[in-house]
């Protein structure tokens, strides 16, 4: 440092500019030596000013500028676009389930379309306060005669394969009356979009291919967030889906690509594994399918959600690595009893709300996840090894220092 300053020291003055902060060192001699910091500067980095010089660079900015501004002119244009697009055919959708998860999307999807709810509690004042209806699950005909474009099953994992089942008579029911009384010729008789938000996706997906009617579109979903972390917004937090079946046909999402836009379809087959060619369905069919999908996929997209295409198959394996292993991690810690001490350090502090955030969550969801997620099993199985060679490698360890 004291060479630093004596080396620009100017006539009793320090320099001020940063070009002028790290000159080459005064020649001790006639050969003269550079310092270390010149050298590297000189090597390492270019000069400010040459940067500010150099004719590439010079005269550019405005240009670039006029650039940013006109291309954030155009994007503001087609978000206008989309906006008046989504504005001017607003969905109605039907959940059913309306719990705490329930009312968390309602509360979103309202700003969007019309929402219809469902469940077995009577959650009438609480659907009238944000501006919802509410219709009794006893009565699943009303609940269908509401024209609901999508219907999202928004129960606990556990509960989902007979809700499906018990609401499936009455779905059939509902669009054999719809064949009865259209005209065939002119009109496509179409179910509504069932969309899934369970944390477990093969599971989902199986039971609705094999359930639901064929007149009916799927699409696998898994928010990955909820009530409490999704409080202040959705904004940032992801959202996976599969685009499953659309105008009955199945698609072919066994190819485990990760895709951050919807935009790009997969291949598609029927469900009995035959290549799908486009005389097989109505151009005008696909397209008000495919529009029906994107307009409920672009609620989640508005509100700011990283949007991530993903098989069902690899969503499984994923999430059993990250959100399974979280969770059985939190439960073991959480039979501990570990609690608070007047030391804590901040790694005890995380490994506390590790455990007060999985226990705050049902045991059901918990043994949901273990239970319909194949790879939950192999996670619990490498646990337990990684267990018993950690204890191997502290008996080894005492082993060896007794020796010593």
């Amino acid at each position: 440092l004291v060479m630093f300053l004596i080396f620009n020291i100017d006539g009793g003055k320090l320099t001020t500019s940063r070009a002028e902060s790290l000159p080459e060192y005064p020649t001790i001699n006639k050969q003269g030596w550079k310092s270390h910091y010149a050298v590297k500067k000189q090597q390492n980095a270019p000069d400010d000013n040459s940067v500010i010089e150099s004719p590439s660079a010079t005269g550019n900015l405005e240009e670039i500028k006029k650039r940013e501004f006109e291309l954030s002119r155009l994007l503001e244009e087609v978000r206008r676009e989309k906006g008046s697009v989504l504005r001017s055919k607003p969905l109605t959708i039907g959940i059913v389930g309306f719990g705490r998860f329930g009312q968390f999307i309602a509360r979103t999807f309202q700003k969007h379309g019309r929402v219809v709810v469902t469940s077995r509690s009577d959650y009438t004042e609480i659907a009238s306060s944000m501006g919802v209806k509410y219709v009794p699950l006893k009565n699943p005909e009303q609940f269908l005669e509401e024209d609901l474009d999508v219907i999202v099953i928004a129960v606990s994992i556990l509960s989902f394969e007979k809700t499906i089942i018990e609401l499936v008579p009455y779905l059939s029911k509902y669009l054999k009356e719809r064949k009865r009384t259209s005209d065939e010729k002119t009109e496509k008789i179409r179910g509504p979009l069932f969309v899934d938000v369970l944390s477990v996706k093969e599971h989902a997906r199986e039971l609705m291919l094999g359930l639901l009617p064929p007149e009916c579109d799927i699409l696998c979903t898994h928010p990955m967030f909820g009530p409490d972390s999704g409080k202040n917004g959705w904004k940032g937090l992801n959202f996976v889906y599969e685009k499953t079946r659309i105008d009955g046909v199945v698609l072919n999402n066994s190819e485990g690509v990760i895709k951050e836009s919807h935009k790009e379809e997969s291949e598609v087959i029927d469900q009995n594994s035959h290549p799908f060619h486009p005389e097989d369905s109505s151009e005008e069919s696909r397209i008000k399918a495919f529009d029906r999908v994107e307009r409920f996929l672009s609620i989640w997209e508005e509100e700011g959600c990283r949007m991530i295409s993903m098989g069902c198959k690899d969503h499984d394996s994923y999430t059993a690595n990250s959100q399974f292993v979280t969770h059985l991690m939190g439960r073991i810690l959480g039979e501990q009893g570990l609690s608070n001490t007047p030391i804590d350090t901040t790694g005890f502090q995380s490994v506390l709300q590790l455990v007060d955030v999985t226990t705050a969550d049902s045991f059901d969801l918990f043994y949901g996840l273990y239970k319909y997620n194949q790879n939950s099993i192999h996670i619990i199985q490498r646990l337990q090894l990684a267990m018993k060679r950690v204890v191997e490698d502290l008996k080894k360890e005492e082993k060896a220092r007794a020796f010593n």
